[in-house]
């Protein structure tokens, strides 16, 4: 199960990396053109730097969305682990006394 995350974060990385990557060569080939007159060359400069423009955007937009409800969903986990500690508190000390002698007995075995 510890792979799971890290790969998915590998996978985040690399499409960023790769964003990045068509980003600048779009702005390149952008800048390169620039001093093309011809009037077929500025239309597809224009379009161009509109669909960069409108990816960027779509793309920061959902990573505000993506981490928006990521901290909703942590918030609500952690509101609903404060209550179940607050209406069972020798419950919740019996757990935590258990999960210590587990952590006791792993980290003695070493």
């Amino acid at each position: 199960m510890a792979k799971k995350p890290s790969d998915r974060h590998e996978q985040t990385e690399q499409l960023q990396q790769d964003l990045r990557h068509l980003s600048d060569t779009v702005e390149e080939l952008v800048n390169a053109t620039a001093q093309d007159a011809s009037s077929e060359m500025k239309d597809l400069r224009q379009r161009a730097e509109q669909r960069l423009k409108d990816t960027r955007a779509r793309v920061e937009a959902r990573g505000e969305r993506l981490y928006a409800g990521t901290r909703d969903s942590l918030s609500q986990q952690a509101d609903c682990c404060d209550r179940y500690v607050r209406d069972n508190p020798w419950t919740s000390l019996g757990i935590g006394a258990a999960a210590g002698v587990v952590v006791g007995l792993l980290l003695g075995r070493r």
